[in-house]
């Protein structure tokens, strides 16, 4: 029996990877701030991931079962969409608390449970790699520090044998949409300086997010990285070819062309 710890476990895409991971006859620790019972080969952990102390008793938990783990796959992590000038300083912080730390923190407490041939799975976005753009820079910019985490990661667990890989997912059919909407909507009604903006940009995500993949699509390409004698650094799924084709272009022209849409 092989068993794999995944955080967030039970969110959109986390759920339907621990069902995948199951079905493969995986044994899954589930854990998230708020879980279900317990059922076949899954283990519910309740913890939070910026917390040092829970993720330490979710340890100790881990460590009662098995004194091995094969993956540790992270899905944890939190949506915010705000102007940097007006987000308020503690939401600024908790996305990388969420995003950033408690990946960080999650991989240091189990790093011992991994031996060589282990696997760390991070989910980043499709954002990560590219400018960050108007009112979603404060997630593009945790997402693209826990890209860079996860190389660097990468580079120096090798060395124990053990391989980081990083899943730069573009919109997926999950709750976090939804999220994602009630964001841009609190954020169209309360800014002050980028009324006529927020309302444009508004419209651009709608287009932007209904082309989105289940999260089933997620969890088939989580076994596929998993199963992957080789595991590459960078996998993506559903990127999207106007954010791309943006990030093309020279940053003068990125500028003049997000103004142009936007003012």
């Amino acid at each position: 029996m092989k068993y794999i710890l995944v955080t967030g476990a039970y969110g959109g895409m986390g759920r339907k990877a621990v069902d995948a991971l199951t079905a493969q006859g995986f044994c899954v620790f589930a854990l998230d701030k708020a879980v279900g019972a317990a059922e076949e080969n899954i283990i519910p952990i309740e913890a939070d991931v910026t917390d040092s102390g829970s993720v330490r008793h979710a340890f100790e938990q881990v460590k009662a079962v098995t004194d091995t783990l094969f993956a540790v796959v992270h899905f944890a992590g939190v949506y915010l969409l705000d102007s940097l000038v007006e987000i308020g300083e503690e939401d600024f912080a908790r996305a990388f608390q969420i995003n950033l730390f408690g990946a960080f923190l999650v991989n240091k407490t189990f790093l011992p449970l991994l031996k060589s041939g282990g696997r760390i799975l991070i989910t980043t976005s499709e954002l990560a790699p590219l400018d960050p753009l108007p009112f979603t820079g404060i997630y593009a910019v945790t997402k693209g520090a826990l890209d860079r985490y996860a190389y660097s990661l990468r580079m120096e667990v090798q060395l124990l044998g053990i391989s980081v890989s990083v899943l730069r997912a573009g919109a997926v059919d999950t709750g976090m949409l939804g999220v994602s909407t009630a964001a841009l909507d609190r954020f169209c009604e309360n800014t002050k300086l980028y009324a006529c903006n927020a309302a444009r940009f508004k419209r651009i995500v709608e287009r932007v997010e209904a082309r989105k993949v289940p999260p089933e699509k997620i969890a088939e390409k989580t076994l596929r990285i998993l199963r992957a004698k080789h595991p590459k650094f960078v996998y993506s799924i559903n990127r999207n070819p106007l954010l791309l084709l943006l990030d093309a272009l020279p940053k003068r022209f990125q500028l003049w062309v997000i103004k142009q849409v936007l003012k």
